[in-house]
């Protein structure tokens, strides 16, 4: 599975470009509104307050955001990420120049609310399979240029990630074998020998949909077979017929309403694309203390 450098990600190459980004998409050197109306010596302690319950994550994107607008700006972080705050908690004060606090507040407040919304879907997914052995992983599902804040988010969620990209892991899925260049498309062992010839060392996952695709692909020992879209009772035979010999992940057609009965048939891990292309947002707000 995908690790994180989760202490240093305002560091990422990655994230501060896309910092970067955001600020300048949103004008923020031109804000038209505060040039004509703040006086730019004005200075205001901000905070950043939750509207409802959530589980933190992106307090220190959201530092960073502010202070690559003014370096200058002192950035307290009161909630850290993985905090679980009530309505009207506060996560953050702000105190310096007015103008770039305001400036700064929809694109700190964008990373923010976003990654607090993946981070408490993601605990009530985990909560939801409390007492079993399941994990939950998250999908390569998520904003363009935001996969690693995504996938961080997830982690301080207490879920689990999975691949980064297409790079680290290989997946066999229904496409890559119509493709495939075999006689027998049905020999999935041979589709997982062929994979470990090419890349050795790189972890090998097998989507299948029949308990006979799933017995072809156990023959050849891939580290983690996907079970696509499985009803919970095949769900179990397929966990009988493993017997442990690789790492079970159940994906598809699984939400809320489903996702204790999924883990409960003894399966390692769920993934879940709800958790980062769909996910509500928190409603973060900046108000203006002093």
């Amino acid at each position: 599975m995908t690790h994180i450098n989760d202490n240093a990600l305002e560091h990422n190459p990655q994230v501060i470009a896309a910092i970067r980004a955001a600020i300048e998409e949103d004008g923020v050197a031109h804000d038209v509104t505060s040039l004509s109306l703040v006086d730019p010596s004005a200075a205001i302690t901000a905070i950043i307050l939750a509207r409802h319950p959530c589980r933190t994550a992106g307090a220190n994107i959201g530092k960073a955001v502010m202070q690559m607008v003014d370096a200058d700006l002192e950035v307290e972080i009161l909630a850290p990420d993985g905090s679980d705050i009530g309505a009207g908690d506060t996560i953050m004060r702000i105190k310096g120049k007015a103008a770039p606090i305001l400036g700064a507040e929809r694109v700190t407040l964008n990373f923010m609310q976003r990654m607090t919304g993946i981070a408490t879907a993601t605990k009530a997914f985990v909560n939801a399979v409390s007492g079993t052995k399941c994990q939950i992983l998250d999908t390569r599902k998520t904003a363009p240029g935001l996969r690693l804040l995504d996938k961080y988010s997830v982690k301080t969620g207490g879920g689990t990630n999975h691949r980064m990209g297409l790079h680290d892991m290989v997946l066999i899925k229904d496409n890559h074998r119509k493709l495939w260049r075999t006689a027998d498309q049905s020999r999935l062992d041979l589709a997982v020998a062929a994979a470990r010839a090419k890349f050795p060392g790189i972890p090998v996952e097998v989507e299948v949909e029949t308990l006979e695709e799933l017995e072809s692909a156990l023959s050849a020992s891939p580290e983690w077979i996907m079970l696509d879209n499985m009803p919970p009772a095949l769900m179990r035979q397929a966990v009988a017929i493993t017997a442990g010999r690789c790492k079970l992940e159940a994906s598809g057609g699984i939400d809320a309403s489903t996702v204790r009965v999924a883990a409960e048939t003894g399966v390692d891990a769920i993934s879940l694309g709800c958790l980062t292309h769909s996910v509500k947002a928190v409603d973060l707000s900046l108000e203006i203390e002093v």
